[in-house]
């Protein structure tokens, strides 16, 4: 294991202590202003605390904002139809949400904040997504020849061909499919999606070099074996949280000053609904994952191979659309473009739009979604008709 710490770690940690204890003193300084406002009696403040407390303590399991139509089921996934009643496309768009422990409904987040919907407000209107379910004993085993068969068994479903859009894991899942079935793919769109996983600065990568190295998986197959061939979707969370040490207590100290405003109740609640509400994941395909992807870079090398056959990014030839963050720690924009340097895809067909945001702020962000999805989506509907 290695023995030197990052820079970025070392200084986010070092950091820390003092970024928590000022969220808190913020935290209780504008909540006990904001009482004196409100001019609270001892009895209303104790009713704030207890509600306070209430609500960054309970969770319930994510909901999707919209209604759909389940399609088809899998072990470890359902296809859903969030398409018009009446759709317009020729194509059908199949979006592929990320896999990180998370429920798949960030993709339809919330009534006002659903990437779901603003795909198919751009006229996008044969609409689906895949929605990936937590793994169990049955299915630990399942690797990445399972989860692309289903994909393949979903673009036949849609009719043979279909507009991919992928988030960070579903991004290079997508990316990969379009690689090996060049043929079935009419455009492809990734968002905060790693291509090449050893360009930029990303948090991960220091994180995997302090856990051994690029070359030694050990912790991680010690993660998975502790689990019973399964990776707890909590360890993924936890990795999160990590990476920005003083996140969870700027977020639970930032709502007390707004525990009397329901928007922002409601706002913590769904975000943190979402955010802690786990499932865990196939051990066989997370390890494939760090392994082939994360430590081996294998995908922009030109030596992954999958049921025998290299993959092979210079097959994509297809309408490409690119997102990415000033802010994403997770994956660098760097990771994302990289994409464009090894597909056969004329540059007039490849567009790039960076946003002034985050890694999860990508999918569900009000600007994201308004100023950026849009863009991109309109240029699949010119193919798309």
């Amino acid at each position: 294991m290695s023995t030197a710490m990052p820079t970025k770690i070392i200084s986010s940690f070092a950091t820390a202590p003092f970024e928590a204890s000022l969220a808190i003193a913020t935290g209780w300084t504008d909540y006990w202003l904001g009482a004196v406002d409100r001019q609270s009696t001892p009895l209303d403040v104790a009713n704030d605390l207890a509600e306070w407390w209430r609500v960054t303590t309970q969770r319930n399991e994510p909901k999707w904002a919209h209604p759909h139509k389940v399609v088809k089921t899998w072990p470890v996934a359902r296809l859903l139809d969030y398409s018009a009643a009446r759709p317009k496309a020729k194509v059908a768009t199949l979006v592929l949400p990320p896999q990180a422990g998370h429920s798949s409904s960030i993709v339809d987040f919330a009534r006002d904040q659903s990437q779901m919907i603003t795909i198919r407000e751009c006229g996008l209107d044969r609409l689906f997504t895949l929605d990936w379910t937590p793994a169990t004993e049955e299915s630990k085993d399942f690797s990445i020849d399972d989860y692309l068969a289903i994909m393949d068994e979903s673009v036949d479903a849609l009719g043979g061909k279909a507009n991919l859009v992928g988030d960070c894991q579903g991004g290079w899942l997508a990316t990969i499919y379009a690689a090996l079935h060049p043929d079935k793919v009419n455009s492809l769109t990734i968002g905060g999606a790693p291509i090449d996983y050893h360009a930029g600065d990303g948090v991960i990568l220091e994180w995997i070099d302090v856990l051994g190295g690029r070359a030694d998986i050990a912790a991680y197959r010690s993660m998975v074996e502790s689990n019973n061939g399964l990776y707890a979707g909590s360890n993924q969370v936890t990795g999160f949280k990590m990476m920005q040490p003083p996140g969870e207590i700027e977020r639970i100290w930032g709502l007390l000053p707004q525990i009397n405003d329901a928007d922002a109740v409601r706002r913590y609640t769904e975000f943190t609904d979402w955010f802690e509400w786990t499932q865990d994941i196939s051990g066989a395909f997370y390890l494939w994952i760090v392994e082939e992807l994360f430590a081996g870079n294998k995908l922009v090398k030109g030596t992954l191979q999958i049921g025998g056959e290299y993959v092979d990014l210079a097959k994509i030839d297809c309408q490409v659309n690119l997102l990415a963050g000033t802010q994403d720690h997770i994956t660098p924009a760097d990771q994302v473009w990289a994409l464009a340097d090894y597909i056969s895809t004329p540059k007039a067909q490849i567009a790039r739009e960076l946003v002034e945001a985050g890694h999860l702020g990508l999918f569900m962000g009000h600007t994201s979604l308004r100023n950026h999805w849009t863009k991109l989506m309109a240029n699949v509907l010119t193919i798309s008709k």
